[in-house]
């Protein structure tokens, strides 16, 4: 049996929130104080009790509206799906049909009536009923281990009658192999007793102690091994680590050992119904390898033959840990602005292939949209360098609004736009593409139609029915538009403008990144500027025939291609916009920053656009 959905009413952050997991793995993962802390006391509310006391809530726990006071109790529901016969009949009186037929386990527990000191009321029922309480079988049967963000592993691993170490060493012990070890420390105690060194020491100390005492009050003394049985044993046994006392081992790799510990002792306790383990940020104390290697086991930890099932609950802070993950082992948790919701990438129904394009793509650097409050995603590098130092001339810092700027490496937004919108993640998104206009193979739409608009409705995008990448012309005749001109956006970009909702809009200019850049009058010399620094001879000659053009597209065209479409030697489209960031970082320098540009990171930041 597994946690499938846990329900989360009126408590801390959260005013209602639905989650639902997976049997193995579950990482939770958001921005801080969005309520992961929350999930996780919600979870030990019911499955604490064997290493620790349940939470203590109070009144200051009740969810406290924006506009309001706190007020209602605070309520868990626990649904657990995948029971077998033995686990139904331990929790026959919680079981409810579902939908399908299926026996589930339900669990509730509710917070409410505080006493004189604030602390609330737990009471704890299950099955549909408030009067069917939860038996103390039941619980004993919910076996689970929480793991604090801030943990000293090795103080868990030093021996005592309670450690992880002690009581994995009582369960894996057998009758016969409890009497080796009981017949065995017996010998040695013997034998250690002959050696001249522990026979003085006792002799003086028993001489000491009769001259003190008498020898009617003196006692019988002896000096011999402490541990001169099993039971003892186990309580002073203690991990050495390469020789080292565990102490002196690194908090990383004591953290590491301390799983190790618990996990084995979930694993082979045959005791309980259900086990789960909760960790609160498990790459503390991890460098990025060493978070990839305990990823990788924690997926894999219920293909063990032989052991017990265990169910995990991580929550991270880590984009590796992110990145790395399976995505339907992600549940994630957004504030919206409103409200905090929760969104499960698995529940995402992608293109073909395009789920597992995102999963390639999906690095440590892209997963930063697990956490991010908003988003800007940008084709490539040269966006990415110029669009926080085109914000920063519009007086905007990015980062100070939490935005995220994510490049797709190329046009693979359809990979990364299903995880966002009404129905996923509801942040404000925006993507900045190129319009990569095609010539009108009909004849041109007058001239009174919108700047920007396509010249042909396109109600089923040439690129629908496959991957938009591989439907693009390679032979088309290349478009260098004019302001105003009306032009037919590629397939691609028309693909994408269908993806728009409330929380996606999608914005793009007339034609390229750079051109778009180049048609504003004042951004050539900028740029040209920005050209010196890195081929001066291309940008000489390209001021003169710069300057020789007429118009705005006239110059903006042969400033493009002088660059980007010469016949050998193109210049670097990351290496022209990093330096031109520089170059526009000092203010002196005009610089206009194209409408769509504007537009989008208005969008994002949720900026008024300038009353006209």
């Amino acid at each position: 049996m597994y946690l499938a959905k846990l329900v989360i009413k009126n408590f801390r952050k959260l005013a209602h929130a639905e989650l639902s997991f997976q049997a193995g793995l579950n990482v939770l993962v958001g921005g801080n104080n969005v309520g992961k802390t929350a999930v996780v006391d919600a979870l030990r509310a019911l499955l604490a009790g064997h290493d620790e006391p349940y939470p203590r809530l109070g009144e200051e726990d009740v969810h406290r509206p924006k506009s309001g006071t706190p007020f209602g109790d605070i309520v868990f529901e626990y649904v657990f799906s995948g029971l077998d016969a033995d686990d139904e009949a331990d929790f026959l009186a919680a079981l409810v049909p579902d939908p399908a037929g299926n026996l589930d386990a339900h669990i509730k527990i509710r917070y409410s009536d505080p006493d004189k000191g604030g602390r609330l009321r737990a009471k704890r029922w299950c099955g549909e009923h408030e009067d069917v309480g939860l038996t103390a079988d039941m619980m004993e049967n919910l076996r689970g281990v929480y793991l604090p963000p801030l943990r000293d592993a090795s103080q868990g691993l030093k021996p005592g009658r309670t450690s992880q170490l002690a009581r994995l060493l009582q369960l894996l012990a057998e009758e016969d192999g409890v009497k080796g070890i009981d017949k065995a420390l017996q010998d040695l105690d013997k034998e250690l007793k002959t050696h001249l060194p522990i026979v003085n020491t006792q002799n003086a100390i028993d001489t000491r102690h009769k001259m003190m005492l008498g020898t009617q009050l003196a006692q019988l003394l002896e000096v011999g091994l402490s541990a001169s049985d099993f039971k003892s044993l186990k309580s002073r046994l203690s991990l050495v680590v390469d020789a080292f006392e565990i102490e002196q081992n690194g908090l990383g790799f004591n953290n590491l050992i301390y799983m190790s510990v618990v996990l084995s002792e979930l694993t082979k306790n045959p005791d309980s119904r259900y086990r789960g383990l909760i960790v609160e940020e498990p790459e503390a104390h991890l460098h990025p390898q060493l978070q990839a290697v305990l990823l990788q086991y924690l997926q894999s930890i219920q293909a063990v033959d032989g052991e017990k099932p265990v169910q995990l609950f991580v929550t991270s802070h880590s984009q590796n840990f992110a990145s790395i993950a399976d995505l339907d082992s992600l549940v994630c948790l957004v504030d919206t602005g409103n409200a905090v919701e929760t969104f499960l990438p698995r529940s995402i129904t992608f293109d073909k292939g395009k789920r597992e394009k995102l999963e390639r793509y999906l690095d440590v650097t892209r997963a930063e949209l697990f956490f991010a409050r908003r988003v800007i995603f940008v084709e490539g590098a040269a966006e990415l360098m110029m669009v926080d130092a085109l914000a920063t001339r519009m007086d905007c810092n990015l980062r100070q609004h939490g935005v995220s700027l994510i490049s797709v490496e190329g046009l693979n937004f359809d990979s990364f736009l299903p995880l966002f919108g009404d129905n996923a993640l509801k942040i404000p998104v925006a993507v900045l593409t190129d319009a990569d206009p095609v010539a009108p193979k009909t004849p041109s739409a007058p001239a009174s139609a919108a700047p920007f608009a396509l010249a042909t409705p396109l109600a089923t995008p040439p690129a629908a029915a496959g991957d938009s990448e591989d439907e693009e012309d390679e032979d088309a005749v290349p478009v260098y538009p004019a302001p105003g001109d009306t032009i037919i956006v590629s397939a691609n970009t028309a693909k994408m403008k269908t993806c728009e909702d409330d929380h996606v809009k999608v914005f793009h200019g007339l034609k390229t990144f750079e051109y778009d850049l180049a048609l504003e009058p004042e951004n050539r010399a900028a740029m040209l500027k920005a050209l010196g620094e890195l081929r001066p001879r291309i940008a000489k000659s390209l001021t003169t025939r710069v300057a020789a053009e007429v118009g705005d597209a006239a110059q903006a065209k042969a400033l493009f291609c002088g660059m980007f479409e010469r016949k050998q030697s193109n210049v670097q489209k990351g290496s022209f916009a990093q330096s031109l960031a520089q170059v526009i970082s000092d203010k002196t320098v005009p610089f206009r920053v194209p409408a769509y540009i504007q537009a989008a990171i208005k969008h994002v930041c949720k900026v008024a656009a300038p009353a006209p």
